[in-house]
């Protein structure tokens, strides 16, 4: 089994998935996070950070997965690449989504979501060439990139865009 959690050097080759199905990830507590097993449903991926001002949008993620369980999953990846708003282990960061929000939607261990070793997953989501959508660029914590039932990128929105917005919300409907 491979697992392509980072991008090693963006000068250097490495892989990046056609599909975002090929993805498997260390998950934040351990093991691997397979995303074949989510085929068949939304993907609602998030970046997320533990100090920052978008925090809480952590408990509007899990009502979300909640709400929609059977047709979305959220997946969330903690990254300290904005202002060191995450830097505590991935074992801290699982406790305190847990205690404070009661964390239960997937969660991968911490990455690097911009510049020259973001993770293979991000780069799948930031670029056109494998998303087939469109370029983008992470510009804070809690940027959130939904993909479709069929493993298509089909929106990104902005960290002030709140998990339960219309906007959101009638995409996962769709």
């Amino acid at each position: 089994m491979r697992i392509w959690p980072f991008a090693t050097n963006v000068d250097k080759d490495f892989e990046v998935f056609k599909t975002i199905y090929e993805f498997k990830v260390p998950a934040l507590t351990g093991g691997i996070i397979d995303i074949s097993l989510f085929e068949g449903r939304k993907i609602l991926i998030v970046n997320t950070a533990s100090k920052c001002g978008f925090t809480p949008q952590f408990e509007e993620l899990e009502k979300l997965s909640q709400q929609y369980k059977d047709k979305l999953v959220v997946l969330g990846f903690p990254s300290n690449d904005f202002l060191w708003q995450d830097p505590g282990t991935n074992n801290e960061i699982a406790s305190f989504c847990a205690t404070n929000y009661g964390v239960t939607f997937p969660m991968a261990a911490k990455v690097k979501v911009i510049g020259r070793n973001k993770a293979a997953i991000y780069r799948w989501l930031t670029e056109v060439k494998y998303n087939k959508l469109k370029n983008s660029r992470v510009k804070w914590n809690f940027q959130k990139y939904l993909i479709d039932e069929a493993g298509k990128l089909t929106h990104v929105f902005g960290s002030n865009q709140n998990p339960l917005c219309k906007e959101i919300v009638a995409a996962i409907e769709r």
